[in-house]
């Protein structure tokens, strides 16, 4: 299904023309905090369902484990590793860079005391696919909006420019490769971890193609190397 083979991020008419942009369009910022918010409601589901954490957070736990720091320490450190990355790939940071980390915190902590916790495996199932299903469809409203992606996003973008692959497959060999290495170093793997790492690559390419087509954008849109 071509929801699933979309090989580059899309741009719309309120798409920003670069990511290092310092005087962004009111509309390609209201464009770049949806996204982000439902990206941070999605992940707060995730949390609350109990079930696993996400790749990156098992990497992390497992690199605290063998170098005797935090896990919020460990997190910073891979966040860091992750940005050195985009050096070699091209990558270019901007307003959303930032902006990812600050609004899917906030969206974390505001979400999260109202959501229902360890109700049983059913509703424990729903919130996981949920999460991911939001996760996806924020990470296309956001990518979409050109403003500069998050490091784990920018990963991706930046592997899948130079691999020519669909954003689907880069994203998944991300996530398994990260949750591998994890769990080799200790960390803890749920099945809501699996269901991520498995699904939020397809989730970010139906999220990319959902927006570009309501948008009226026809293809996979134009390429952003």
């Amino acid at each position: 299904m071509r929801i699933f083979l979309v090989r580059n991020v899309p741009a719309a008419g309120w798409s920003s023309p670069t990511p290092l942009n310092l005087r962004p369009r009111v509309l390609t910022l209201v464009y770049l905090c949806f996204g982000l918010f439902l990206f941070g409601f999605g992940e707060a589901l995730l949390i609350a369902s109990g079930a696993g954490v996400s790749p990156w957070t098992v990497l992390a736990q497992g690199v605290a484990r063998h170098m005797g720091i935090s896990i919020g320490t460990a997190t910073f450190a891979v966040s860091i590793l992750v940005l050195l990355t985009w050096i070699p790939l091209r990558q270019r940071p901007g307003v959303g860079t930032v902006l990812n980390t600050i609004i899917i915190a906030a969206t974390i902590e505001l979400v999260l005391p109202y959501l229902p916790v360890s109700l049983g495996f059913t509703l424990q199932v729903v919130e996981v696919i949920t999460g991911v299903m939001l996760v996806g469809l924020g990470s296309g409203i956001y990518l979409i909006a050109n403003l500069g992606a998050g490091p784990r996003d920018g990963l991706m973008t930046g592997l899948q420019r130079v691999t020519g692959l669909p954003i689907a497959w880069v994203r998944v060999g991300i996530e398994v490769t990260v949750v591998a290495i994890g769990w080799m170093l200790g960390g803890v793997v749920g099945f809501g971890t699996v269901v991520f790492a498995l699904g939020i690559g397809p989730a970010v390419s139906a999220g990319l193609y959902l927006t570009a087509w309501a948008n009226g954008i026809k293809g996979d849109g134009a390429s952003r190397a």
